[in-house]
């Protein structure tokens, strides 16, 4: 897991999105087991209630479950909630200001779907 910190998020809010990434990716499946909150601290030199942090509020939402005394495990259909989540926060949040982008520059459906050689030439 690498993961670049940007000043702007909270590095607990970060550290969630990655995991999250990661079971989205197939990275991390239903059973697996996460590192542990002091195998994190001490590779990315975190705070381990900075990582506890994140994986609490995964604990919240349901994507994983604590196994007292041997850590922590992404719960079955974590991935699926989450994409259904993702898919749902994109159509309402993401895509209409993506179909409003696409108005204002008077793109049409071939120009969208004409795939682009690197450097943005058709």
């Amino acid at each position: 897991m690498t993961i670049g910190w940007n000043d702007n998020t909270p590095i607990y809010r970060q550290l969630k999105e990655r995991v999250v990434s990661m079971m989205l990716d197939g990275v991390l499946k239903a059973g697996d087991a996460l590192p542990s909150v002091r195998q994190i601290a001490a590779e990315y030199q975190l705070n381990p209630i900075t990582v506890s942090k994140a994986y609490q509020e995964l604990v919240d939402d349901n994507l994983v479950e604590k196994r007292r005394g041997i850590g922590m495990y992404v719960t079955e259909g974590a991935s699926e909630k989450l994409l259904a989540s993702e898919r749902e926060r994109f159509l309402s949040e993401e895509w209409p200001a993506m179909v409003e982008r696409i108005r204002r520059l008077g793109l049409s459906l071939d120009q969208l779907l004409r795939p682009t050689a690197p450097g943005g030439a058709a």
